[in-house]
């Protein structure tokens, strides 16, 4: 791998991890207006080492892990540096189980995204089809039909990892729904201590996390870059926290290129979970290209209401 494939993965996980985590950065900041000077401070800085190091660090090195039980956890973690055969073999081998796992999950996010999520409409066909949202179930249901028929044609255990995948949407989408009452409830009741704020404000975003870390995998199996690249993305989303959340809320488009960037690198580890060679450029090319367009869409649509507010 050169340093330039290394910096093009960082600098594009970075991006993914922030734009994926735009609805994490606007809860938080909707619940630290409720919260204290003090309380707001300290989970800004230990919310942030929290994030980086426990959940964005832990958890795609644990991913590695269940898929490479075999290795072992130190091994698990250093298997992208390591040059012995039978611990690149075991990585190789588990590959398409994770890819397919993941990218089943991203695929079921931007179809419930396209269904059923209130959204701006940026593209002909949404509006038609946020008013089908009744065949939401129905798609996702014959599309992991399909995945697992031809998984198990290749290996059983892909098949299962596109089960896995789905199994991991319901249950986080839960969490999420959750999430969205809860939230409601926390900037409604002014009773409830600062301490089971920061505790929700943990728990929200260990749940979205999972969306920009399983999306990781699309750019690389290297947990070291994933940590690093998702760390960035982390410590910027604190940033639009603290300064600039009202301002990102006015790009109006940018939730709709997170989605189809979702989309496209869901479908870039399921075509490389049944053996299609992406080359390792194409998911951050993909990436700075979808929300590149989203964003100047927001910047059009920003720049016309300012001058009909003139």
């Amino acid at each position: 791998m050169t340093i330039f494939s290394i910096i093009l993965i960082i600098v594009g996980l970075c991006l993914f991890e922030t734009i994926s985590s735009i609805d994490n950065a606007v809860i938080n900041a909707d619940v630290l207006t409720t919260m204290g000077s003090r309380a707001r401070k300290w989970f800004l800085f230990w919310g942030l080492l929290f994030a980086v190091f426990v959940v964005r660090g832990i958890l795609p090195w644990l991913i590695v892990y269940v898929a490479n039980p075999g290795l072992g956890l130190i091994e698990s973690f250093t298997a992208a540096f390591s040059s012995d055969p039978k611990v690149l073999e075991a990585v190789a081998l588990s590959a398409p189980i994770l890819l397919m796992g993941g990218g089943t999950f991203l695929i079921f996010i931007f179809f419930h995204w396209l269904f059923l999520e209130e959204k701006q409409f940026g593209l002909v066909g949404e509006k038609f089809i946020f008013s089908q949202g009744i065949w939401f179930y129905a798609i996702v249901s014959i599309l992991l039909s399909i995945l697992v028929w031809y998984a198990l044609k290749i290996n059983p255990l892909i098949a299962f990892g596109a089960v896995v995948g789905s199994t991991a949407f319901f249950i986080t989408h839960g969490f999420k729904e959750n999430a969205a009452k809860a939230e409601k409830s926390l900037l409604q009741k002014g009773s409830l201590s600062d301490i089971s704020k920061i505790l929700y404000l943990e728990v929200i975003d260990t749940t979205f996390s999972i969306d920009g870390v399983l999306g990781a995998f699309a750019f690389t199996l290297s947990v070291p870059l994933i940590i690093l690249g998702n760390g960035l993305g982390a410590f910027v989303v604190r940033e639009l926290t603290i300064k600039n959340v009202e301002k990102i809320r006015k790009y109006i488009y940018l939730k709709n290129g997170a989605m189809y960037s979702i989309l496209f690198l869901g479908c870039v580890m399921v075509f490389d979970s049944f053996g299609i060679e992406i080359p390792s450029w194409l998911s951050p090319l993909i990436t700075f290209i979808t929300v590149g367009y989203f964003f100047w869409k927001s910047k059009i649509s920003l720049n016309n209401n300012t001058e009909n507010n003139k």
